[in-house]
This record gives structure tokens, sequence and C-alpha cells, in this order.
């Protein structure tokens, strides 16, 4: 039965959709089909496709009761919008269907579990929102809201952990059919914890254990974890609130944390032996990974920063996209990512540079453009001394542009939007310790209108930011301090028709 409150979402997001062209969103990162979106949320395959519903407010381009949008793909690259799946309508959510995950049924059904939010009066002018965890069931394109819901509330966490701040079930199914989920909360101490639940059907589910504890390390709520088997070890991710710096890692207060470590099934219990940031770039949070048909592990996560969603006016039609694809790997006990290999089939026009001297600025004949896929590698010039800078500047004309730059004797590289456009001031850098040989540094640029995702090396380091520079700043140019020596392979991306 589609609620009122469902049917307006429908009908309101498919007029406002049909007025946003083509050319207003990216090619191939998912943008809302209108108004507000922001973390990934059920994502799954089911029924031959990809489903990817997010975080949505349609009837504006800010932040609002959270409703599911929804949108499908063959390819993770091109998505097809379907109707909004879910709606604040139920005396359980009606402050909004927060974010949660979907499994498939052996019945062939699609099942999702999200947080229903609802306001709670404390006292005078002070409400909180009451956090409990509902499920849906449908068939791709309809849900239904389970009559017993919710399934997890106040009655099923740890004596003083917070109802408040219980939210973002991930779900799985488990070699013996079997579901798990892992849901965020806080506990007395006001930092972070993971909870873990079983159920032997999808539908009556029961606490198991605290995977694990922040313990105040890395900020204070963790929100969006996924919990997934890799390579042989055990990968949690989380979006921690409120964190502090470490070195060069966690810089964006709301950021992404990835543990691998090993799983204890029995006891329910996560043993860290490693964590890094996911993306040492700008823009990213909210994670959620699938295991694809074929079986790698696909991560995206919201391609924004919540410190800087001014950035774009609420005025424009849309707000909000989804970063890349990755494939995910570990490999010496850390997270690797690299751009799905869908991508691949998307580059046409190749043009290739090797051994180009870069001393000063330097513009290369068909090197430019806003969809671009570009491999570069950068190195001292053979016979001179270790440069002292290398920079790659693109979304460029005379007065606008996003740079890139690495500084080899420090092991810093750095990606900068303070020229991009903006006329705001919030966070425009961010720097990172890479690996190099010798100065020696291999990367993978990867641009579409919007944004740049920037990976490192063999994808030990990925740096994300997105730009609302305008369209028709397409130039990208090259400059050293001292003499470098550069590689340069770019490729449109898009179809040809």
């Amino acid at each position: 039965m589609t609620t009122q409150t469902l049917r307006e979402a429908r009908k309101y997001e498919e007029a406002s959709g049909k007025l946003i062209s083509k050319e207003e969103r990216p090619d191939f990162h998912l943008t809302p089909r209108a108004g507000w979106m922001n973390d990934p949320n059920g994502f799954s395959y089911y029924k031959g496709q990809y489903h990817m519903f997010y975080q949505y407010y349609p009837y504006e381009s800010k932040w609002g009761p959270m409703h599911w949008g929804h949108a499908v793909s063959e390819d993770l690259l091109h998505w097809e919008y379907l109707p909004c799946a879910l709606a604040p309508d139920e005396a359980y959510d009606r402050d909004g269907c927060f974010s949660g995950s979907a499994v498939v049924l052996p019945d062939g059904r699609h099942l999702l579990m999200y947080t229903g939010v609802l306001k709670e009066h404390i006292e005078r002018d002070t409400y909180r929102e009451v956090q409990t965890q509902c499920i849906a069931v449908g068939d791709g394109i309809d849900y239904e809201k389970y009559e017993q819901n919710p399934v997890l509330d106040e009655e099923d966490i740890p004596k003083g952990s917070s109802r408040f701040d219980f939210r973002d079930p991930k779900m799985w199914k488990k070699a013996d059919g079997t579901y798990a989920c892992v849901v965020g909360n806080r506990p007395a101490d006001g930092s972070g914890q993971i909870l873990l639940y079983e159920s032997a059907d999808g539908f009556q589910w029961k606490f198991k254990s605290v995977l694990v504890s922040n313990c105040d390390r890395f900020g204070k709520m963790w929100e969006c974890p996924d919990f997934f088997e890799l390579d042989g070890k055990w990968v949690l991710l989380i979006s921690p609130q409120d964190m502090l710096p470490k070195g060069f890692e966690y810089h964006n207060g709301n950021g992404t944390v990835c543990m691998i470590g090993e799983y204890d099934e029995a006891s329910g219990t996560f043993k860290e032996e490693h964590d890094q940031s996911i993306d040492y770039g700008i823009d990213f949070y909210a994670t959620q990974t699938i295991l694809s048909p074929d079986g790698r592990r696909i991560m995206i996560g919201w391609m924004q920063n919540w410190d800087a969603c001014s950035m774009r006016s609420p005025e424009e039609p849309w707000f909000g996209q989804m970063s890349l694809p990755r494939e995910l790997s570990v490999k010496n006990g850390k997270l690797y990512q690299k751009p799905v290999r869908e991508l691949d089939a998307l580059r046409y026009d190749k043009v290739v540079y090797k051994n180009v001297m870069v001393s000063e600025i330097v513009k290369l004949d068909g090197i430019k453009g806003r969809k671009v896929d570009m491999e570069l590698t950068v190195r001292p010039q053979n016979g001179e001394e270790l440069y002292r800078k290398f920079a790659v500047r693109f979304a460029q004309n005379d007065t606008y542009y996003t740079s890139l730059s690495f500084r080899p004797r420090e092991s810093i590289l750095k990606i900068d939007r303070k020229f991009s456009g903006s006329r705001r001031a919030i966070i425009h850098q961010r720097r990172s310790l890479v690996d190099h040989a010798g100065g020696e540094l291999k990367l993978r640029i990867i641009l579409d209108r919007f944004s740049a995702e920037v990976f490192v090396g063999d994808g030990e380091q990925v740096l994300s930011a997105t730009m609302y520079t305008e369209q028709e700043a397409d130039g990208i140019s090259f400059f050293a301090d001292g003499t470098a020596n550069i590689d340069v392979v770019k490729y449109e991306l898009g179809y040809r028709f």
C-alpha cells in the first residue's frame, strides 16, 4: 500500500527530475533525482541489477525529513531512477527513514532494514530523536513496511547505551543462510561502539555482542558501519563523528576509518590489527559495500563533507553525489582501492606523452577536459637534482583551477580547490603522506564535471574532492619547482554514440 506521503514524494521527484538536464549532472556519479542526497543505502544486487538507495529529501536541495531515493544500474556507472522507495509515513519513522541496507530473501523478495526516527519531547523546547531499526519488504520498486516494526529498539541495546544514537544497520547473509547485522551506537561513555545482531529469517533479530568499542580513540559516535571478510582478513568500515587528527590521518572531523583484523564469530568480537583513513581527500563519508556477482568487494561513499555543504547553493536543483564505485583489496595488512573495472569501457580518445620535461608551466595538446581519466607518472629528470614541488592543475581557465601538488622531500601530496570558484571559507585543501621511490609517484586522476578522485600508486590511497567550477574551465597544466619528468596517458570518458 502506497501512502499519501510516498505518493506525493514520487509525484514531486518525477516532475522536478525532468527539469534537470543531463549536462547539469555528472556523467557517471549518482546524484539525487531532485533535491538533497546524503548516505548510500541498501546497496545490493537484485534481479540482475545493482540497486542503490540513498538518504534523500526531494523537496529542497538541503537536508530535511529523510526518504529513501532509489536508482538501478547495470554497470555501477550509469544509473536509472526508480520511484522513491521509503517515506517517513509511520508513527515510528515519521521524522525520517535513516540509513540502512538490503539483502535478498530466499523467496526472492528484497528486504530493506533502516533506522526509523521519531522526535521525542524531553523538556521545554528540547526534542531528541529516538532511533529504532525497522524493515520493509518489496519487489525492487514498491516496499511494504513490516507490521511488527520496529524490529530493534531500546530493549535490544546494552544497558546504559543511547537510544538516541542507534542507527545505520548493515545486514549480510551468513554462509549457513542466517543473517547478521552491525549497528552504530553510543555507550554510556559517549564515544562509540558497533553492536552485532543475528537473525534466523531477517525479521526477528536478537542482540549478540558488542563487536568493537571506540573507547574515545576515533572521534565520538560511529556511523554507517560495514563489516565483511576480504582477502583472509575481516574489515570494519566506520564513519566517526568529531575526530581529532592523528598525524596525517583523520583530518576531516567527520570522516572515514578502515580497521583490519580478526573476527571471532563464536564470541562476536573483532580484534583490530591496523587502522587507516579510507579517503585522504576532502569529500568522502558513509561508505557502503557490496559483494558483486563475480566476487568483488565494491564500495561507494557519499562524496561530500558535512562541513562543506554550503559550497553549493540550496537554490541549485540537486545537492550531493556518490563517489566512484571502488574495488577493494587487502594487501600487506592495508586497504587498497581501485576504480571499478567497468570504468575502462568508458575510455576513448587516448592521448599519450612520454618523458616530458617540466620546469615551468607546461600545457600539452589534447590534454584537457572535465570528464577525464588521466594516468600520470612524475619522476626526477635524469641528471637533475630532486625537484622541490610538482603540481597538476585542472578544471582550469584564466580565473579558476583545482590543483594537486606533490613535495617529494616531505612526501606530501595535497589537493587544493581554494581557487575553484567557491565563495565560502570552508575546507579547501587536504594533505596526505604518500610513499614514493626517490620522487617517482604514480597517480590516476578521474574527473567527472563536479569532482576529482585521485588514486595514488596502486590504490593505497585515494583523495576525493568536489568542485563546482564552471564547466568551460577545462584546462589542464603541469608545473615544477625544479625539473621533473612526466608520462601522461589521458582518456576522455563517456559513451561514444
